[in-house]
């Protein structure tokens, strides 16, 4: 053990502490504790050297405070009212043995890619806690959220509306046939994508990729609107047209189609969100809790 650390205040000498404030006497304060008074007078000498100061002024009757020990009162209820909150946080978490939680997810970016290992990790920790992912577009996630039929959703950032916590940060590529002629290229520009029939995602990233061209004042050739991943890659590969869709949504490969990163290059955060995290159920705020300790840990290993 270090000197300093042998130094510090123990818990019993920091709740004599308090019990002085509404004692007639030292001696008193102690017995309120069931202490003895060679004990109680003890403690505060004890208490008074690792603090290096008087706590108490013994030339006044009865008990008083010092002005240093009414300065470290609020610090002393501080500590009592935190290992409160340690037990009460330990014990929600060993009652946690059951329970449903529904999370919402604004598309494959964050079903596929973001959500899998939060989950994993959740799982591992919660076993008894069932949870069902629903897949809906981001505005109306961010709605439901809103609206309160849902505690919980991955969205994209930022929604000031809602508190909040990063988990990613994605990008848009270009999605072209395998034998495009803009698949040559190491990068391709945006303005290069208004030439050819367009697939616009009508999912998760589509807000993001039509600003995307109103930002450089462009307009693609819409040809088709489409919700499912899959049929717009599908769609791409049998050259049908172009499209633009966020990275984290896309598979490693898929047959026939080829993935570019675009110029200017374009991010969007993802993060999952709530209305208010005071207010979360018990499962809602355990998820909150392992997602902040997960990224977190992400971020130092990184």
């Amino acid at each position: 053990m270090s000197r300093r650390s042998a130094n510090l205040p123990t818990l019993r000498q920091l709740e004599l502490l308090l019990s002085l404030v509404s004692a007639e006497g030292i001696a008193g304060a102690g017995a309120k504790m069931g202490m003895s008074p060679s004990a109680t007078s003890h403690a505060l000498r004890a208490l008074e050297t690792a603090l290096g100061t008087e706590l108490i002024d013994r030339n006044t009757p009865g008990v008083a405070l010092t002005y240093t020990a009414e300065q470290v009162l609020p610090h002393v209820r501080d500590v009592f009212a935190s290992l409160q909150l340690i037990q009460a946080t330990a014990l929600a978490g060993a009652e946690l043995k059951s329970g449903f939680l529904k999370l919402g997810s604004f598309g494959a970016s964050a079903t596929i890619k973001v959500l899998p290992p939060l989950l994993a990790r959740f799982k591992a920790r919660y076993p008894g806690i069932e949870v069902l992912v629903t897949e809906k577009p981001d505005e109306q996630t961010s709605r439901d959220l809103i609206e309160r039929r849902l505690e919980l959703a991955v969205v994209t950032l930022p929604k000031s509306e809602l508190e909040t916590q990063t988990l990613a940060v994605d990008e848009l590529v270009a999605v072209l046939p395998q034998d495009h002629p803009l698949a040559a290229l190491e990068t391709v520009h945006v303005g290069q994508l208004t030439g050819e029939p367009f697939i616009l995602t009508r999912a998760g990233s589509q807000e993001l990729v039509t600003r995307l061209f109103a930002r450089h004042d462009l307009s693609p050739r819409v040809a088709y609107e489409v919700l499912q991943l899959m049929s717009i890659l599908e769609l791409v590969s049998k050259g049908k047209g172009i499209s633009v869709l966020a990275k984290l949504a896309l598979p490693e490969h898929y047959p026939g189609t080829i993935f570019r990163p675009l110029a200017p290059s374009t991010t969007r955060r993802i993060g999952l969100a709530c209305l208010n995290q005071q207010r979360l159920s018990p499962a809602a705020k355990a998820f909150w809790l392992e997602t902040r300790r997960a990224t977190a840990g992400k971020a130092l290993s990184g």
